[in-house]
């Protein structure tokens, strides 16, 4: 939207629901911030690593709660001016699980909302009201709300007058027909399985991914399935992945397969696959541990709420980066635990 904006003669956004978004503050490095970064690298690299989420940050505190509004605006307040993923990871360790506690970080966000926003009307239709921050995926922006000042931007929310149909000029509502020259779309994130289903992948006597995943999808740690025998999916569903800063988790992934291709090989060893059994307690533990958030809280692609038919299952595992490294390489250490290898 930012983007477009200085490009129209008028931009027109349909909003189909608010939420709540952090300014990025993306510039450049000045050279001595780069010094630095360069002369600490081993050590952000090991504290992404270690990192709940990836990142190599540190929590202001364990409990939002355990400090006085003042000082924890204060917080969210350097978060806020700092940008970036930091005000959701980098706050309190709790405003993922306790809803009281949530509710001062997204609180803090309306108001920011609302005094950003000049016209009082649009900064309501922008401003979040059905989900605690954070239970949905927490975008980060450029000048997003302060676009929606523009004279040229009109917000139309969904919720009030639904889409009716795309019509020859533009497009029409319950309560009105714009004209536009471009429609630009940006829903429909089939996440974490929608790209995997699409290939039409083929397992054991034919089965296919999407019947296997019928109710949702069924992974042993996100890297394989029961039935697909050598098939391994990098931060698939049932790993901590789209929680996670996702380069850290590729790797994590990446450097394990490759691991176990070598014993494999060592071991004179050609197929992989994983037990039923291991899987089931795996999905078990999964939906356990997101039971604990507040992911559930919203309707998000976390649980494929977004794609009409699909199974409303929370995919990714909300336990954290280190919690789950650790059981990776518990089961590698014990001789890949759950799962059958064979020549």
């Amino acid at each position: 939207v930012p983007a477009i904006q200085p490009e129209v003669a008028r931009l027109t956004v349909f909003q189909r629901t608010p939420n709540y978004t952090i300014p990025a503050r993306n510039k450049p490095f000045t050279p001595e911030q780069w010094a630095e970064i360069q002369a600490t690298y081993p050590e952000i690299r090991q504290r992404s690593r270690d990192g709940r989420a990836g990142f190599p940050f540190t929590l202001a505190g364990e409990r939002a709660l355990d400090h006085s509004e003042a000082e924890r605006n204060a917080v969210y307040q350097a978060l806020w001016d700092e940008g970036g993923f930091k005000f959701l990871y980098a706050s309190f360790g709790d405003i993922l699980i306790d809803k009281a506690a949530n509710e001062t970080a997204s609180e803090f966000i309306r108001q920011k909302i609302r005094s950003i926003v000049k016209d009082p009307e649009t900064a309501r239709k922008l401003t979040p009201t059905d989900h605690p921050y954070g239970s949905k995926r927490p975008p980060i922006d450029s000048d997003y709300f302060e676009t929606y000042n523009r004279d040229n931007v009109t917000l139309v929310d969904l919720r009030e007058s639904p889409l009716v149909e795309i019509t020859e000029k533009g497009l029409r509502t319950g309560a009105a027909e714009y004209e536009v020259d471009l429609i630009v779309f940006a829903t429909g994130f089939d996440a974490m399985t929608g790209s995997l289903l699409r290939m039409d992948l083929r397992g054991l006597g034919g089965l296919r991914l999407a019947d296997a995943w019928e109710f949702g999808p069924r992974t042993y740690l996100g890297l394989q399935t029961a039935g697909f025998p050598n098939l391994f999916t990098i931060t698939g569903p049932g790993s901590p992945s789209v929680l996670v800063n996702m380069p850290v988790t590729i790797e994590q992934h990446v450097d394990w397969i490759g691991d176990c291709i070598d014993h494999m090989r060592k071991q004179g060893l050609a197929r992989i696959e994983a037990l039923p059994d291991a899987q089931d307690a795996w999905v078990e533990h999964v939906n356990e541990v997101a039971r604990k958030t507040l992911f559930y809280e919203a309707k998000s692609w976390y649980l494929g709420c977004n794609i009409p038919g699909k199974p409303e299952v929370f995919m990714p595992y909300a336990g954290g980066q280190p919690t789950y490294r650790k059981r990776c390489d518990e089961i590698a250490a014990a001789g890949y635990e759950g799962f059958r290898l064979s020549a």
